[in-house]
């Protein structure tokens, strides 16, 4: 099965509910997903003047290794003027040595997102993430519509998410909670990339299984021509090491 990792930074906590909601919506479709956040780089000091939560304990800190061991990422980013926080720029401007190796050339990543309004970086924020993915040859899978339409065209209340990622409003003071409307999608989205990543999986494991298979058979089952190749070289090689001396050699 497919191994997925949802790597997050969260300040006040938005992001934390909304990556296990993404979780909910992998092992609904029959995956798994382990959760891991980004070192946070501000002091405490800093932390508390801004009257950050503590972090979830249950969250561990992702080493950069740690990419080695999976097939795909969702990636839970906040906005910092429509783009990235720099505690998610640290974290990736220390994964050079995976570029060099080309650990992550292949792999699967989707995004989610939180802003404290419409106009602060939804899309922008996933947008000025691809960069680090494209050095990385990673594949981007985006939500997209047709999984949760409906949810994405609600006009009713306000709501975060768009055709990238799952998302939230957090409000100017970062007091809104996740809505159920965007619960809902950020588990929608779990479902659905864990469906798209299974299938790529799948069909990259069958055609290197073919592949293998292939290879394997010439192996065992040399062509006509390899078998007269083969053939014609012993009986030269046989002729260079006959002694003419020999009695036959002179008849």
């Amino acid at each position: 099965m497919v191994n997925i990792a949802i790597i997050t930074y969260s300040l006040y906590g938005h992001i934390d509910i909304l990556a296990k909601a993404v979780q909910r919506g992998i092992k609904e479709a029959g995956g798994s997903a382990d959760i891991y956040r980004v070192n946070e780089t501000l002091p405490e000091e800093a932390l508390q003047k801004l009257q950050a939560p503590p972090k979830a304990k249950d969250i561990p800190v992702v080493d950069k290794d740690v990419l080695k061991n999976y097939d795909a990422f969702l990636f839970g980013i906040p906005t910092r003027y429509g783009n990235v926080p720099a505690q998610w720029a640290s974290f990736w401007d220390q994964t050079g040595g995976l570029w060099v190796e080309g650990a992550l050339e292949g792999k699967a990543a989707g995004f989610f997102t939180s802003t404290a309004s419409y106009g602060g970086g939804q899309d922008s924020t996933v947008k000025n993430s691809l960069d680090y993915l494209s050095h990385h040859g990673m594949i981007i899978i985006p939500l997209g519509y047709k999984s949760c339409f409906a949810e994405l065209s609600c006009i009713d209340e306000i709501h975060g998410a768009g055709p990238w990622g799952s998302g939230t409003l957090a409000g100017p003071d970062g007091s809104r909670s996740p809505s159920d409307l965007e619960l809902r999608v950020a588990s929608i989205q779990g479902r659905k990339f864990f469906h798209v990543v299974n299938r790529l999986t799948s069909t990259s494991k069958l055609v290197n299984d073919t592949k293998r298979k292939k290879v394997e058979g010439n192996q065992k089952s040399p062509t006509q021509k390899e078998l007269l190749e083969q053939s014609k070289n012993e009986v030269e090689a046989k002729k260079k090491a006959t002694n003419p001396n020999d009695c036959c050699a002179v008849m």
